[in-house]
């Protein structure tokens, strides 16, 4: 099967926006949206949303896509095979006993996010606001296991075979500060060794004059070990660089003019993509546009991407903004206090704008684990974050979604604080690469 119908009394924009994503994108399915029984009833394979239909794969619809703009949704929990449900309902004659396209249009639009509540300290839609994390949930990629389970359903009942999707790694990083000590100007070292000759800090004084002296590595220079590792395991990195032209208390990046940073981008460009690590305070005036301007100068080519410092992707202002300035692609969709699946899934999606029930051309690629989330958020030592990594990429990897991952060179390179966190990362690469090895090779021996 290669095709598919699906019928619903209505047709909406939401509708098509929802059956454009699971069919076409996730399911590799061509579609058609049909609204009149006599289309519905000449076609071989169809998905029947709304209204029961003998032969066909049921949905139950609970209202939210045939209505337009924004209220308060509060979606009855359920049960699917053994996988939890959001829209659930009772409804007699369906196959499926909640409406998964509601489902996926409230996770992936972020709906709940255009509801009032009370940001945290960075201005942040909380974690902990969210069903998903409320119900326990936050990290399965709840979404790809309905996708998957709804894709076993349809070959079972129409005895055949759908066209299958592969897991994807895709290894990205955060370049904050692409030094410790090197290239900070001297106010900022005199500073730094101030404060550790007050706190008698033998060890830290002693560290920093062999590194001023390049009698050692800067500690967060891990640019050469990653390039490596990505040559050794055939991986394609993105690399997100912190362009704000000044200093403050939540960007302390090296100034992407200086020479030591033109190196490092011109290096990063070498060895994969790069885009714009929006500043904290890049929503005032014409600032993203300036940072983008001259992180494309030093690089010497145009990005589309972007990851927001701080995570600090707020709904929907943050995106109308990344439009207006020419970025097609955003990797924010992820929380910055707990790792998990926000949007529910892994794979990419388009952008729906709420506000105007508009599918919009921005890209949203979400990521389910950040370092330092692990680190000084959940408290993890290296075993146990990469553990936590580990459980969600196997649900990804049977659902044949996307694994996007958020590291920093600093964690990745030589410093105390982040002891055990490289060895722990390229043992979980090496890892991800065996086993997409042995998928490969049972795929040709079959």
């Amino acid at each position: 099967m290669n095709s598919i119908v699906v019928y619903s009394p209505f047709i909406s924009t939401r509708l098509r926006y929802v059956a454009e994503w699971l069919f076409k994108e996730r399911l590799h399915l061509n579609y058609t949206v049909v609204h009149t029984l006599v289309e519905a009833q000449a076609a071989t394979h169809v998905v029947a949303y709304g209204i029961p239909l003998p032969d066909a794969v049921s949905i139950p619809a609970e209202g939210l896509l045939g209505i337009n703009g924004i209220t308060t949704q509060q979606p009855a929990i359920g049960d699917w095979q053994g996988i939890p449900t959001l829209f659930a309902s009772s409804a007699d004659g369906y196959t499926l006993p909640f409406d998964m396209f509601s489902a996926i249009f409230f996770l992936l639009t972020r709906y709940e996010e255009y509801e009032v509540y009370v940001p945290d300290k960075h201005g942040r839609y909380p974690a902990t606001n969210s069903i998903l994390y409320q119900q326990g949930w936050l990290q399965r990629p709840i979404v790809d296991e309905w996708i998957q389970t709804l894709r076993n359903a349809l070959q079972d009942h129409y005895k055949c075979t759908l066209p299958a999707s592969t897991f994807v790694f895709l290894p990205t990083y955060d370049i904050d500060m692409a030094y410790a000590q090197l290239h900070k100007g001297a106010r900022r070292i005199i500073g730094a060794l101030i404060r550790a000759l007050l706190r008698a800090d033998v060890r830290q004084l002693s560290h920093r004059a062999k590194v001023l002296r390049k009698k050692e590595k800067d500690p967060y220079d891990s640019f050469r070990w990653l390039r490596q590792l990505h040559k050794e395991y055939g991986l394609s990195p993105l690399y997100f660089v912190l362009s704000a032209r000044r200093n403050t208390a939540f960007d302390k990046n090296i100034h992407p003019q200086h020479p030591a940073m033109v190196r490092v981008i011109k290096n990063l460009t070498i060895d994969g993509n790069i885009g714009i690590h929006p500043s904290y305070y890049s929503s005032k005036g014409d600032t993203l546009r300036q940072e983008k301007m001259m992180l494309e100068q030093v690089a010497g080519k145009r990005t589309s991407l972007s990851r927001q410092h701080y995570i600090r992707a707020i709904l929907p202002e943050t995106y109308h903004q990344l439009l207006y300035n020419h970025i097609s692609q955003d990797y924010s969709m992820g929380y910055g206090t707990h790792l998990g699946f926000r949007a529910g899934t892994g794979s990419s999606f388009l952008w729906y704008d709420l506000e105007n029930d508009v599918v919009t051309q921005l890209r949203i690629f979400p990521f389910c684990f950040m370092d330092t989330t692990a680190h000084y958020e959940a408290k993890l030592s290296p075993a146990a974050a990469i553990d936590r990594l580990q459980a969600m990429t196997r649900i990804l990897q049977q659902t044949g979604s996307t694994l996007i991952t958020v590291f920093h060179n600093f964690s990745l390179g030589t410093d105390y604080e982040w002891n055990g966190w490289r060895n722990a990362y390229e043992q979980f690469v090496a890892e991800i690469n065996h086993q997409q090895l042995s998928t490969n090779e049972n795929k040709v021996l079959h």
